[in-house]
């Protein structure tokens, strides 16, 4: 019975070291854990910045300016000789079109008309045919007029007044139908036509259009594209 208490002692001693080197596994596993959780995550990487300094704006967009609106010519009248002398043109420009009267006086003449171009270009016709090809160019109005086969190269310069009158009546049974052209100068070149034939015309008197036709007294009225269509 002696001998039991030796053994006794080695088994609790064993029992012991058991309990120890248990108990040190568990806390050592805990504290490897404890400390993987809680570690603070790695900062995120930020692009250097200098201390003071703000990055630079965009540069602010700004709108494309509005291109100027093309505006039509003024309104004017011009008038003026053929190159050769031999005929005269009136044009009168309203709102970008035009209304254009050749005539030589004596038994040539055409009404024309059409649109103006933003640039002062323009091209006028007829019902006869007749054809103006013409530009405004400072002040003047200058090309060529096609009538009755013929070409006349012409300028005309700005009057500063009406230089385009025009009258229509019934004279004696007759239709009478007169056109004028008053040119910078003073002078007159008009043609009057009676039942279609025509003759040159007696002059008008510019201030108030008052022209005497076959002993009847009419009144010659600027012309204008709008009262001309």
């Amino acid at each position: 019975m002696k001998r039991s208490g030796p053994l006794l002692t080695l088994l609790g001693g064993l029992v012991l070291a058991l309990f120890v080197l248990s108990l040190n596994a568990t806390t050592g596993t805990r504290a490897t854990s404890s400390s993987t959780t809680d570690d603070p995550p790695p900062a995120s990487a930020s692009p250097d910045r200098s201390p003071g300094r703000s990055p630079s704006p965009s540069p602010a967009k700004t709108s494309p300016s509005p291109s100027p609106t093309a505006a039509p010519p003024a309104d004017a009248d011009y008038a003026g000789r053929t190159d050769d002398d031999s005929a005269a043109i009136a044009v009168t420009l309203r709102d970008g079109r035009a209304v254009a009267y050749f005539c030589d006086g004596r038994d040539k003449e055409s009404w024309l008309r059409g649109d103006v171009e933003d640039d002062g270009g323009m091209r006028l016709t007829s019902k006869d045919g007749a054809e103006l090809n013409g530009t405004l160019k400072g002040a003047s109005v200058s090309g060529t007029v096609d009538i009755g086969g013929l070409e006349y190269g012409f300028t005309a310069p700005e009057t500063g007044e009406s230089a385009l009158y025009r009258a229509t009546a019934n004279v004696r049974g007759a239709e009478v139908d007169g056109g004028w052209i008053v040119l910078p100068d003073g002078r007159q070149v008009g043609i009057v036509k009676r039942d279609g034939k025509p003759s040159a015309a007696p002059e008008i008197d510019p201030e108030t259009g008052a022209v005497t036709v076959d002993g009847r007294q009419l009144t010659a009225r600027p012309v204008t594209p709008e009262s001309s269509s």
